[in-house]
């Protein structure tokens, strides 16, 4: 029996209580990973917990910038893939029009929990009528890409790095498919087919990233920032917001992200007829193993 087919009785274990902390300064919502001793790998606890943490700073008007940010060394290692709080076949109060994901057979079961869990939820991230940044230290890896991505500015520090090695999973990138937006096109093709490392003063060059700071400076230089954004008119940061996302809507984003995640789940589906496995056989202690710096780095 592999993930696609249970579902099964899985005993979880988590950590902690509060996988999001959630601070208001200064008219600034700051959502904060707490998931340190996992590098913030994310569950379903935790994006449930985030997209709880965003709809509270949404209804807050006293919130005029969200950011967000992960606790300890790294932002994000990813989707969480293996570790005791890994709560795939756990159901959780979902507020949108999916049905739940885990009496699901076959392939359904994660095409209709990542609809929500991460195509659905980042989406809306992305949508919410206020200025977001995400203050990136360490690693952005596959899954973490997606919260950068969604975000409207990124501040990453001099140590950070960003990477979509799924392609060892027999996967064409993450589910929030943004790699083609996000870089030129031939760089997309690099990052995903070869999945090394890109430091973050490369992605600064592509326009990946907004600023680079040493990581002792973080939090002040995304402080700074966000106390800019805090001055500004709440709709017209709204209205321009919309104006930028409606362009990237034009180049095709929405419809480009559409077929890219029935790629996703047609390879998760392969490798399990294949495999036996959706991962291509592929879990946390092999992923990381292979999770190497490109030569001469």
């Amino acid at each position: 029996m592999s993930d696609l087919v249970e579902p099964k009785k899985v005993e979880i274990t988590y950590e902690t209580e509060e996988p999001v902390l959630y601070e208001v300064r200064e008219g600034v919502a700051w959502v904060t990973m707490n998931r340190p001793g996992y590098n913030n790998a994310q569950n379903s606890q935790m994006t449930y917990a985030l997209d709880a943490a965003f709809a509270r700073a949404v209804s807050d008007d006293a919130v005029k910038v969200i950011v967000l940010k992960g606790a300890g060394k790294h932002f994000s290692a990813g989707h969480d893939i293996g570790t005791p709080g890994r709560d795939l076949h756990k159901s959780f109060e979902r507020k949108h029009l999916l049905p739940d994901h885990v009496n699901k057979p076959g392939a359904e079961l994660l095409y209709t929990r990542e609809q929500e869990v991460y195509l659905g939820m980042c989406r809306r991230w992305r949508d919410v009528p206020k200025p977001t940044i995400a203050a990136v230290q360490g690693a952005c890896i596959a899954g973490g890409l997606m919260l950068a991505w969604v975000c409207d500015l990124i501040v990453a520090s001099e140590d950070a790095y960003f990477q979509d090695p799924v392609q060892r999973m027999g996967i064409p990138g993450v589910e929030y498919f943004a790699h083609a937006f996000e870089l030129p096109p031939r760089v997309a093709k690099e990052f995903l087919m070869l999945g090394e490392r890109m430091p973050a003063a490369r992605a600064y060059n592509f326009g990946m990233v907004n600023r680079i700071v040493a990581r002792e400076a973080l939090d002040a230089e995304v402080a700074k920032m966000a106390a800019n954004l805090a001055e500004k008119g709440r709709l017209g940061l709204w209205l321009t917001k919309q104006a930028i996302n409606h362009v990237e809507e034009l180049r095709g984003k929405r419809t480009a992200m559409d077929a890219v995640f029935h790629m996703h789940h047609f390879a998760h589906a392969q490798s399990d007829l294949t495999q036996g496995n959706p991962l291509g056989g592929q879990d946390a202690k092999s992923m990381a193993a292979g999770n190497k710096k490109p030569d001469g780095q």
